[in-house]
């Protein structure tokens, strides 16, 4: 049976995406989308990327850009100014620097091009919105002003979260921003934020960023059944390592 499964932050976790994969039992019938964030946090940045990339070959992959994705970019080309004081340094950048001591500039090159290829989001045709963080233009994605919030937003999350429950999409006081999409995945805020370990559904929107850059697993979850299949917990899979902690 053909699914779509989508895929939360991985933040370098080479190990927890095998897992996944495997645990979900993926094969290429299934259709994968990547919700950004593959960089940063754990020691295999490079690896996901090559991974990714021979993936994207053999099966039906959709990779969304996260705000991690970007900063990399940046440092590739080398536009950062005083990398070791930077805030990306010191948030996950740091392991993907040391990633790529022994990388060679033809493959750099070949995952900044991967890099730059990233969607800022991808709407399917039953209306479901796949974006990294967020959105703040009332009337959805096509309009939004600043592209940059799709992979640094955190108040649509935010909104969602201090909700009244019990409001319906025909209260006035409903979010506009909640009735344009049937249902709406991100990553960028685990929700280990919030004390869980699993995909958090709120309003229309699922959040599936489960802390894999921090002391959480990976998660792959069915859209359609919303089963998922989790790897350990990423400090069990890299023992002498921190991730983004």
């Amino acid at each position: 049976m053909k699914r779509t499964l989508v895929v939360g932050d991985i933040h370098g976790g080479y190990r927890a995406l095998l897992q996944i994969l495997e645990r979900a039992n993926v094969t290429t019938e299934d259709t994968l989308i990547f919700l950004g964030d593959y960089m940063d946090g754990w020691s295999e940045s490079p690896e996901v990327l090559d991974f990714l990339i021979q993936l994207n070959q053999t099966h039906t992959c959709i990779f969304i850009k996260g705000n991690h994705d970007e900063l990399v970019i940046d440092w590739l080309e080398e536009r950062f100014e005083n990398i070791n004081e930077s805030m990306w340094f010191k948030h996950g950048g740091k392991a993907t620097v040391e990633a790529y001591a022994n990388i060679d500039k033809v493959k750099k090159k070949e995952h900044i091009a991967f890099l730059k290829e990233l969607k800022n989001y991808y709407l399917d045709s039953e209306n479901r919105l796949f974006i990294h963080a967020g959105f703040t233009n009332l009337h959805g994605v096509e309009y939004e002003y600043f592209p940059k919030l799709f992979y640094w937003d955190r108040t649509l999350w935010e909104m969602a979260l201090a909700m009244d429950e019990t409001l319906g999409k025909e209260d006035l006081l409903y979010p506009n921003r909640l009735k344009i999409y049937t249902e709406i995945y991100i990553g960028h805020t685990p929700t280990t934020r919030i004390g869980q370990t699993v995909p958090v559904n709120k309003a229309c929107i699922w959040n599936v960023d489960t802390g894999a850059a921090f002391k959480g697993p990976l998660t792959i979850l069915d859209i359609n059944t919303k089963e998922y299949w989790q790897s350990d917990v990423l400090p069990s899979l890299y023992p002498n390592e921190t991730g983004r902690n």
